[in-house]
């Protein structure tokens, strides 16, 4: 087990060395933000570590409301609602809507929080191959009864292969079908794709009625929680129809104060985004030049995997002993791990191009 022994960034202390870190979810490195720790460290001294009752009873507290308005104006919303854990984001959604739907077609490769939400609504739960329009196509043919509205369920950007979902191809499937609404989990989208950061829809210009989402607070946004944004009636709907809003804690108050500051830089620092998808891209140019298969997008998740006679295992260790830090996942070890295991590589916007070109380097000269 390997200890962090500082704020993740792009240069982080591990096991008491300091490596190059391109491991984690911390994007923006806004987990050690000076402003962020700042707000975190104020609210906790005023109102203590967590109001000890749900935000539907007395937990609402002043950095709540203040991290509702954050979201609200960051999402371009009326309203939001906020939790303690991202993965709760498909169960509220699920649960939520559960009116609006009579079946649930899920993508293969879903995040587990997505297929435990879709097993516990009770409904048929139907799944089509990872990203893959025409099955979902044939599926909703061969499953879907006659007046039955189906919902779609999927990872916006999927948390190790870093695929984003095809979405306007989704919508196209489904616009023969009326009352079909399609449930996206944003949570390695969130404040990282789209031209304001709203995610997976931003991302593809989409619009209007039936696309839902689900975002994190505890990825990009270096907090802790969940969020889904909308207009009130949506707000207030997911609130009285979910059970989570009222089973569940109120966010920590030191975690809301964070993403609430969080949210703000990136709502008025664009350069942050600019600086992300760059690097992104770059990387993904140079590992296309060692042969690995990697897409153009601008998700920030680069999975090394099916080079012939690399043993990405014993790849990771390599690359630790020179001081980079790396994610190794085996083949079944996780949701989007391709068969015979990867490795996971997360560029952040303030890694620098010495730093990527160091990493595909030492990469190039170890395969």
């Amino acid at each position: 087990m390997h200890i962090m022994e500082s704020t993740p960034g792009p240069r982080t202390v591990i096991d008491g060395k300091e490596v190059d870190y391109f491991a984690g979810t911390g994007y923006y490195c806004l987990q050690g933000h000076p402003e962020v720790i700042a707000a975190a460290v104020e609210a906790v001294k005023k109102y203590g570590v967590a109001s000890g009752t749900s935000s539907t009873g007395y937990g609402n507290t002043p950095v709540s409301v203040e991290l509702e308005t954050s979201a609200a104006r960051f999402f371009g919303t009326e309203s939001v609602i906020c939790y303690a854990s991202g993965c709760l984001g498909n169960s509220i959604l699920l649960e939520g809507l559960g009116d609006d739907y009579d079946a649930i077609f899920a993508d293969k490769e879903s995040h587990y929080s997505i297929m435990n939400a879709a097993y516990m609504v009770y409904k048929p739960v139907i799944v089509f191959e990872d990203r893959d329009p025409e099955d979902l196509r044939k599926k909703l043919k061969m499953y879907l009864e006659p007046s039955q509205r189906p919902v779609v369920i999927c990872d916006g950007i999927f948390p190790i292969s870093g695929h984003i979902s095809p979405i306007p191809q989704y919508v196209e499937v489904l616009k023969e079908i009326e009352g079909a609404i399609i449930c996206v989990d944003d949570a390695h989208a969130t404040g990282v794709i789209g031209e304001k950061g709203r995610g997976t829809y931003e991302y593809f210009g989409l619009t209007g009625e039936g696309l839902y989402a689900s975002g994190t607070l505890g990825k990009a946004l270096g907090a802790q929680g969940g969020i889904i944004a909308g207009d009130k009636a949506y707000i207030k709907k997911l609130k009285e129809k979910s059970t989570f809003p009222n089973a569940c804690s109120a966010i920590a108050i030191p975690a809301a104060a964070a993403a609430a500051k969080a949210l703000d830089i990136l709502y008025r620092d664009l350069d942050l985004r600019r600086k992300l998808w760059d690097n992104a891209l770059y990387a993904k140019s140079g590992f296309r030049g060692l042969g690995f298969a990697i897409d153009d997008s601008p998700a920030p998740i680069i999975c090394l995997h099916s080079l012939k006679n690399v043993d990405f295992q014993a790849l990771q260790l390599e690359l630790y002993k020179k001081n980079i830090a790396v994610t190794y996942l085996a083949g079944g070890g996780y949701t989007s791990v391709p068969r015979n295991g990867a490795l996971r590589i997360s560029i952040f916007s303030s890694h620098t191009r010495e730093q990527i070109d160091g990493l595909i380097e030492a990469i190039s000269r170890l395969i």
